[in-house]
Formats: structure tokens, C-alpha cells, sequence
């Protein structure tokens, strides 16, 4: 019992150091895909992300976006953004498009924006475009990364079959864990009831002995006298 108090107290400089780190280092970058339908009259954040796989080199970026309306067959400059400072290209978007991406950097990771209003001329494909520049110490390294988004506009939200299933799943597991935590504590406590019973039975006969033994004093005592 008392390796497992100390448990807690060994831990804790392990914890505070991950936290000491954890509050220098910047926040982790995931690669999240975008959602693809929109709704009517609502916003709608097209999502891009393009992280930087090794954090300590210095890099700056830019990120540029382009659209191709259903029946189009090329892509227009829909976007621009540089150096902390963005351009609606496309005059079907001015006033519409703001950006969501990284801010208060040049190292962009993040190249989502969002568009007010949506509207069914909103449908199509759009294509987000990083170019990236790390810095070495020696030389510096250009790399592209493009993705391409593919938006359906619909009149009301809809909810498709993979968010059914993820909720359906996330029940399943709820009760399959309330479930196996039953079983651990009814186990827990056959063992506690069975390891009580035993120590009964122990300190019975302990007390039955040492009464025998008492007795078997006596009577000797008796005799000598």
C-alpha cells in the first residue's frame, strides 16, 4: 500500500517537466480533412492544413486558393494570402471570403478560410496551394503541397451515414465499458468477500488454539498442584 501512495508523489516531477515543455513548444499540427457540404445562407469553412514536419526548422509560406464552379473546366485564382495579408481575387467572392488560417506568422500551417453567405454558385471544386520555404542554415528548401476540396451546397444540414455510425459507436462503447466495469466490481468484491472469509477462518482457528492451548495449561498447573 504505501509503493502505491508514493505512486502519485514520484510522478510528479515527470508531470510537471511535460508540462514545462509541453507550455514552450508550440501547439501540435494535425492534417484535418475539410467538411464538404455546406449549407444555403450559412458560412462555411473550407479547411486546409499543410503541416510542417520538422518543427524546429524556420520556414515562411504562402497559400493560395482556386476555384472551379460545377461545369467549369478550369480553375480561376479565387485567393491570395502572403506575408500576414490576404486578397479576395475572384470579384464572385468580394466581400464574402475571410481567412481562418494561421495568424501572426510567416510559417503557415493552417490555410483554411471561410466564406459568409454560401450560395448554390459556391458548388464545385476548390484547390488550396502551399508553397513553402525552409530556411537552413546553408540553403533554403522551396516544397509544394496542394489538396483539392470538392463542396456540395445543400438547403438544410443533413447528416450523413459516417456520423450515424460514429454516434451509434460511440453508445456501443459507453455501455460496453459501464458494462465491464459492472463485471470488475462485482469480481472485485467476490475476491475482497472470499479473502475476508478466509481471514475468519484463520484468526477462528488461531482462537481455537490458542483456547486449546490455555486449557491444556491449565489442566497441567492443576495436576502439578
Amino acid at each position: 500500500m504505501s509503493a502505491v501512495r508514493a505512486l502519485p508523489l514520484m510522478l510528479a516531477p515527470l508531470v510537471l517537466l511535460m508540462a514545462l515543455q509541453a507550455s514552450t513548444c508550440g501547439g501540435a499540427c494535425v492534417e484535418v480533412d475539410s467538411d464538404t457540404e455546406a449549407v444555403a445562407n450559412q458560412g462555411f469553412k473550407l479547411g486546409c492544413i499543410s503541416c510542417k514536419m520538422r518543427g524546429e526548422v524556420k520556414a515562411t509560406a504562402s497559400v493560395t486558393w482556386l476555384f472551379k464552379a460545377d461545369g467549369d473546366t478550369d480553375f480561376s485564382h479565387l485567393y491570395s494570402y502572403e506575408e500576414q495579408r490576404g486578397e479576395v481575387i475572384d470579384p464572385r467572392f468580394a466581400n464574402r471570403l475571410d481567412w481562418k488560417g494561421s495568424k501572426h506568422t510567416d510559417d503557415l500551417q493552417d490555410g483554411s478560410i471561410y466564406i459568409t453567405n454560401v450560395t448554390y454558385d459556391d458548388m464545385g471544386t476548390y484547390k488550396c496551394i502551399f508553397n513553402r520555404l525552409l530556411i537552413y542554415s546553408n540553403y533554403v528548401y522551396e516544397t509544394n503541397h496542394s489538396k483539392n476540396i470538392t463542396i456540395k451546397v445543400v438547403p438544410r444540414v443533413t447528416r450523413g451515414m459516417a456520423s450515424i455510425l460514429s454516434e451509434v459507436m460511440m453508445y456501443v462503447s459507453i455501455i460496453g465499458l459501464q458494462l465491464w466495469l459492472v463485471v470488475e466490481m462485482i469480481y472485485c468484491y467476490r475476491k475482497i468477500s472470499a479473502a475476508g472469509e478466509e481471514a475468519l477462518r484463520e484468526s477462528a482457528a488461531e482462537y481455537l488454539a490458542i483456547a486449546s492451548e490455555s486449557k491444556d495449561n491449565c489442566a497441567g498447573v492443576q495436576v502439578a498442584e
